[in-house]
């Protein structure tokens, strides 16, 4: 039984990653298309450095436009690209909320000084909206974050809910500690977890803006079986040592994630689970 049912779930995700990628490479009806999107945006910005931050950075161009882009280490020299330069900033084309990844910065005229070591220009302050966006990023980009997660659990069937934090990324860019506590209960079963797993984010994305990630790491379960409930107490719990995968996608600080538990024995096969990072 739960061989046919792990094959379904997988069947159904499987299905539903293919619809997602073939819509995502379609272009909507009333949407212009993705070479008329290209041709709109230039190869390259040119303007002044109106704010930086570590990860975000704002132009404003000849035409009074505000662009935002995002960057990491290697794409910008901060000690050269501060408030008052101006550069020329070649970057991907704007995804839905109008930022830019930065491939690359050029400083054309960088910051003049005058005698008292201050800017001799003063640049104007990017608009709210801009500023609301760029503070978002740096929120989301935070080394360290706590949030709570919901979900059920499949053979046995179980509700579950949880706490957990992201910590990363460390060692490369792309890979998190996400240490996780899950809280299970169902008919017959009732669970604690405790999930010790690391997760790896893809470098691509679908729908321009769910990053697929994948997962692994060992569980330490602690479970109770039984039809009466009325003397459960942490003495009733048998403990299992088991071995977590799983696979999701994240969306800024939200994320949805299957996982399945390797010789953790009544621990449910599949678990699906949607979360939020805060």
């Amino acid at each position: 039984m739960r061989a046919y049912i792990l094959l379904i779930v997988c069947a159904l995700t499987v299905s539903a990653f293919l619809v997602e990628r073939v819509q995502a490479q379609q272009d909507a009806p009333d949407a212009p298309s993705a070479s008329a999107r290209t041709k709109k945006s230039d190869p390259a910005v040119e303007g002044t450095v109106v704010s930086t931050t570590r990860h975000t950075l704002v132009v404003r161009s000849d035409d009074e436009q505000y662009h935002l882009f995002t960057y990491d280490n290697g794409s910008v020299r901060k000690a050269a690209v501060q408030p008052g330069a101006r550069v020329r900033v070649n970057a991907s084309v704007p995804d839905d909320d109008g930022t830019q990844v930065a491939e690359n910065v050029t400083v054309i005229k960088p910051v003049s000084y005058n005698a008292n070591s201050q800017p001799e220009s003063q640049a104007a302050p990017p608009p709210p909206q801009v500023q609301q966006v760029s503070d978002r990023i740096e929120s989301e980009a935070r080394r360290w974050h706590a949030g709570g997660r919901i979900g059920v659990g499949f053979s046995p069937e179980l509700f579950l809910f949880g706490v957990q934090s992201q910590i990363g990324p460390f060692f490369k860019p792309r890979l998190l500690f996400r240490p996780n506590t899950e809280f299970a209960f169902g008919e017959l079963t009732d669970m604690v977890a405790v999930n010790l797993e690391a997760a790896y984010r893809f470098n691509t994305t679908f729908r321009r803006v769910w990053t697929p990630y994948f997962g692994l790491g060992p569980s330490l379960n602690f479970i109770h079986q039984g039809v009466d409930r009325r003397d459960v107490n942490f003495g009733n719990f048998d403990y299992k040592t088991g071995f977590n995968i799983l696979v999701g996608a994240q969306k800024r600080n939200t994320f949805a994630e299957l996982k399945t538990s390797l010789w953790s024995g009544p621990v449910p096969v599949l678990r699906l689970i949607v979360g939020y990072n805060f």
